[in-house]
């Protein structure tokens, strides 16, 4: 018989195992945390947490109390949920004693404990919240901090947009904030004064806190509490001292975003204004800190913004006097609005885009501009353009955070643009192209950044100045003629000999934006195509270049096919080196990546298909594409047959799955079987048909091979039509030995394929391989595997998906008879897994498509003439399928998904009746309804709306029917 030790046996605790801990907090032993329980109650405390921190199980009695937070304390008595108040207040008292403070995180979760009994009782229990609070910490350094943190915490818990609130709980926090505003706003802004006049000298940190409160509070309270006199004053006062101004700035930044009238709203910024100008802060360029800058920027930017806002609410209410107002207002700030714009740093400059960017649709916006005006929109556009630049310290070869933010910084500036085009394209297109003009002319001496902006601003005049279907060398003649210059200048003046990469790239990407030019002038086409085919492009000595000039050439040459003819054999024999297919063994490192070279062997099989060649010729240059590829496989599946070492393996079969991916992209030139034919082309390919099917047979990286080899079937049957059918029983069969999960999920789209197109052609070899698909499928799905093993359970849900797609392509190809023919035992065990389908796997897609599949096989088999036994198993199986399925507590008709899946139900239930007429009814009133004890009421309305003709209306009544059936 085995004692247990008492808590405080230290000797016989040892002498033991590690305690096990109850899987609940012990609650008497809580009560001890009371700062005013007796010693008694003290010690059963400390020693039950000492208990705790070395139980193995102490990790679940305390998520069991946290799980168990929302609903316990509503569950304490009256007396207990005091003492939890009492509790936190000598706590708060105690703070203000202690030697040291607590720990920042200490002190942020209790602010956050206070917060949350604060919304919880602040309503009912504890209205005298904050006074008990200020009363306790009054202007001791500590208690403000504690006290500030607290606010912090009830604002995240009231306001806070980022977290996501229940209906019951905005209304809750709407309710409280109301409250608040009643009894007691103005005691804690009259704190808030207190603690900025006491502390704005001696305690920064203190200073900002109760900054950042009042410019998280001034969202929701009555903002002349502080928009007055003696608050601003104070805050201005605080934008002059180093410590405090970043902080402030930031406060009067909320201060001014808060909605009110917009006239109020014009005369709080104007007054702001005039101040913030009397005492230097508009003289940025006196100004070295830029992270107030930045702060600064951010305020202009709501100033300028609340403005704006102003103006299109005067305008829209028709007073002109007060908008005219707005709008001058708005204009004088424009000055310091650019100087922020162009500043060098660029977090300064990002910081006022809004307002440069709103400003810019107020001018849209007016008939005539002024001279100043169209003066302002000139400088904005040079300080797009400027602020374009990279800087010197760009690292374009390993791109890093800074870059990232920089390239978003771009779009931002694009945004820019685009804006400034709408209000005035004349100009924009004019100051392009003196930028352009000038750069280029110098480029040999002109620094990169330069060089690449002036391009990048071509580029970008693309989008700025939207034409439909990149028609931008036809139409307005002014514009047409200008864009075609500064093209004609891009391509003759030598700057694709840039070296370097930004300018390069910039060349290539802008050439084929504007690909219609060459149709233009094609006269230019062969001094581009060599840029593109020589060290300038695939030839550069960076792979980034080398990569992204593949895929554009790539677009280049598909954009213009009808003018590639006289260059087509140039082009294929200086590509030869480029297709050459890599084996590991050879050591030879490729300029292109094989995911590059996928762009050359497309681009290649583009300039044969679109050639004006005859058929004989095309088929020439084909075969002299494909056959090294065919060539070179042979060989590589060989030293793969007799290969030991793993890693060997792995990449000879890298390489094979290679030349399956090249081959098939050079058939996406091909549209369709017709186009194949015309070229003279199918012997091409069922000839690589031949080549690559063995690797099926394959015993080693069978995932790898069988994937190359099915992406190309699905290719050929594009391609090649009923051509393609005599090599798919073989294919398919090899595809089915040693089958996984995966492997099953995509041969299945592959038959799918099949069957969808050729029907009635491939009946036998579906009759042939239903079963062993079947049984393989079956296979997979039956291996056991862990509980847990998400990853399992997901691969078995896509395979049985996939699975019910194919009965549902095979029942929708009109093939029904493909299952019939089974042999009555397997029809049986098909249909009962799409009723188990429907039924009992909680996943909405798979459940549609099982109800699509039952519908199918009812219209197709339920009538009179149907496979004997077939009617039963409608009345058995089927019917009731109807009503299980959504009668489950998984089956969420709140979700889209299975509210799809309850409506193919509905077509399934609407087919039976047009089957099978008054006798479906009979069973529905007599049989089946009664049985699951539906009222006899709702069982003769459940049958009027299965009779209406609308099914829709069905539809609709039969997810009320089980909305009202669920509890």
């Amino acid at each position: 018989m085995f004692v247990e030790p008492s808590v405080g046996s230290e000797g016989a605790c040892r002498s033991q195992q590690t305690p096990r801990t109850a899987a609940r907090m012990d609650e008497q032993a809580l009560l001890g945390l009371n700062p005013n329980a007796d010693s008694d109650f003290r010690q059963r405390a400390l020693a039950y947490f000492e208990q705790l921190k070395i139980s193995p199980d102490a990790w679940q009695a305390c998520a069991e109390a946290l799980a168990q937070r929302t609903y316990r304390y509503s569950e304490l008595t009256t007396i207990q949920q005091q003492l939890i108040r009492e509790t936190l207040i000598s706590w708060l008292q105690a703070q203000m004693l202690n030697p040291q403070p607590e720990k920042t995180f200490i002190r942020n979760k209790a602010a956050q404990v206070f917060a949350l009994l604060f919304v919880t009782e602040y309503l009912t229990k504890w209205p005298k919240f904050f006074f008990d609070i200020l009363s306790v910490v009054g202007l001791n350094s500590r208690g403000v901090d504690l006290y500030l943190r607290i606010l912090m915490a009830i604002d995240s818990e009231l306001v806070d947009r980022d977290v996501v609130h229940t209906s019951e709980e905005a209304r809750r926090n709407t309710l409280i904030k109301d409250t608040m505003r009643e009894q007691c706003i103005p005691n804690l802004v009259e704190s808030w004064y207190q603690i900025l006049q006491n502390y704005q000298y001696t305690n920064s940190e203190v200073t900002c806190q109760c900054l950042e409160v009042v410019g998280a509070y001034v969202s929701w309270i009555d903002l002349s509490l502080i928009a007055n006199d003696r608050f601003i004053n104070m805050l201005l006062g605080h934008m002059s001292i180093e410590v405090l101004r970043e902080e402030a700035c930031d406060c009067l930044f909320e201060i001014v975003n808060k909605g009110m009238d917009p006239v109020d709203k014009m005369k709080l910024v104007e007054s702001l204004c005039q101040v913030l100008q009397s005492a230097g802060f508009f003289s940025i360029d006196q100004e070295e800190d830029v992270d107030f800058l930045a702060r600064f920027s951010k305020l202009v930017n709501g100033m300028g913004q609340s403005l704006i806002v102003s103006w299109t609410k005067l305008i829209k209410n028709g007073d002109i006097k007060n908008a005219q107002e707005a709008l001058q207002a708005i204009e004088t700030k424009v000055a310091l609005m650019l100087q922020l714009l162009i500043h060098e740093d660029d977090d300064i400059s990002s910081n006022i885009i809004g307002f440069c960017y709103d400003y810019l649709h107020i001018l849209k916006q007016l008939t005539v501009l002024s001279d100043q005006q169209k003066a302002n929109v000139e400088a904005i556009m040079l300080a797009v353009m400027k602020k374009l630049t990279y800087d010197e310290e760009y690292n374009f070869e390993n791109e890093g955070e800074d870059e990232a933010m920089f390239v978003e910084y771009r779009k931002q500036l694009k945004l820019l643009l685009d804006r400034l085009a709408q209000v005035s394209p004349e100009l924009l297109l004019a100051s392009v192209r003196r930028v352009f003009s000038s750069t280029l002319q110098n480029w040999q001496t002109t620094r990169f950044m330069e060089v690449e902006v002036a391009i990048r601003l071509l580029y970008m005049l693309a989008e700025a100045l939207p034409v439909s279907h990149g028609a931008h060398f036809s139409g307005d003649v002014s514009k047409a003629s200008a864009l075609q210059d500064m093209m004609r200048t891009l391509v003759t003046s030598g700057v694709s000999s840039y070296q370097h990469t930004s300018v390069t790239l910039e060349f290539f990407e802008t050439v084929v934006r504007y690909e219609k030019f060459f149709t233009v002038e094609p006269q230019h086409i062969p001094c581009v195509l060599m840029a593109f085919l020589d060290h300038r492009g695939l030839r550069h000595a960076s792979a980034k270049v080398r990569s992204r000039t593949a895929y554009l050439f790539s677009r280049f040459v598909k954009s213009l096919n009808k003018q590639m003819n006289p260059f087509i054999e140039d082009i294929l024999n200086r590509i030869q080196d480029l297709l050459e297919l890599s084996p590991p063994e050879n050591g030879y490192q490729s300029l292109l990546s094989s995911d590059d070279q996928l762009f050359i062997y497309e681009t290649a099989g583009v300039l044969i298909v679109n050639s004006e060649y005859p058929a004989e010729r095309k088929q020439a240059l084909m075969r002299n594409l494909l056959t090294p590829l065919m060539e070179k496989f042979k060989i590589l599946l060989e030293k793969l047959m007799l290969a030991q070492d793993e890693e060997r393996q792995a990449s000879l079969a890298d390489c094979l799955n290679h030349a399956v991916g090249f081959a098939s992209r050079t058939s996406k030139a091909f549209s369709n079987k017709q186009t194949v034919k015309q070229c003279g082309c199918s012997e091409v390919y069922l000839d690589c048909l031949q080549t690559f099917l063995p690797a099926l047979s394959c015993p080693l990286q069978k995932d790898v091979l069988r994937s190359g080899v099915r992406t190309f079937l699905h290719r050929m049957i594009i391609c090649l039509e009923e051509e393609v059918l005599p090599f798919i029983p073989s294919a398919s069969e090899h595809m089915l030995k040693d089958c996984e999960a995966k492997d099953l999920q995509e041969l299945i789209p592959l038959i799918n394929q099949i069957t969808a197109k050729f029907k009635v052609q491939v009946s036998p070899f579906l009759q042939q391989m239903f079963m062993p698909l079947l049984r393989a499928i079956f296979e997979v799905l039956l291996r056991p595997a862990e509980d847990n093993d998400q990853s399992a359970a997901l691969e078995k849900q896509m395979l049985r998906r996939s699975y019910f797609a194919f009965l549902q392509t095979v029942t929708g190809s009109g093939m029904s008879e493909v299952i019939a023919n089974q042999g009555a035992e397997n029809v049986e065990r098909v249909l009962v897994t799409v009723i188990q389908g429907a039924v009992e796997y909680p996943d909405p897609i798979a459940q549609k498509t099982c109800f699509i599949i039952l519908s199918k096989l009812v219209e197709l088999w339920g009538g009179e003439d149907g496979p004997v036994g077939f009617a039963d198993f409608v009345y058995k199986h089927i019917v009731p399928a109807c009503f299980l399925a959504p009668l489950k507590q998984t089956f969420d008709l709140a979700d889209a998904q299975t509210v799809l899946a309850l409506s193919e139900c509905a077509v399934t239930l609407k087919t039976i009746h047009l089957k099978r007429g008054p006798e479906c009814v009979q069973y529905l009133q007599q049989e089946y309804l009664p049985s699951l004890q539906v009222a006899p009421e709702i069982i003769q309305e459940f049958c009027q709306a299965l009779q209406q003709p609308d099914a829709k209306v069905f539809k609709n009544y039969l997810k009320v029917f089980f909305q009202r059936a669920k509890p």
